[in-house]
């Protein structure tokens, strides 16, 4: 799988959750995934993710859901 094919995979599955109101497990699920491909495993933004999250900043769907799609 490439780059690209696996980004676009995490960030789907990540979307399920959003599209539920769960975005605790929509942060898990990307942080987890993202990991899983040796080009993705230390994406920049991933600790960005974790600040955000943490501070409260990405608590709504949409707030989740603009940064998920965000990444590249």
């Amino acid at each position: 799988m490439t780059r690209n094919e696996h980004l676009e995979w995490c960030k789907q599955r990540a979307i399920e959750y959003v599209e539920t109101g769960d975005t605790q497990n929509a942060f898990v699920s990307f942080q987890s995934d993202m990991r899983k491909h040796n080009e993705t495993e230390n994406h920049t933004a991933l600790e960005l993710m974790t600040q955000m999250f943490f501070a409260g900043h990405l608590t709504t769907s949409i707030q989740m859901r603009k940064f998920i799609e965000g990444f590249y």
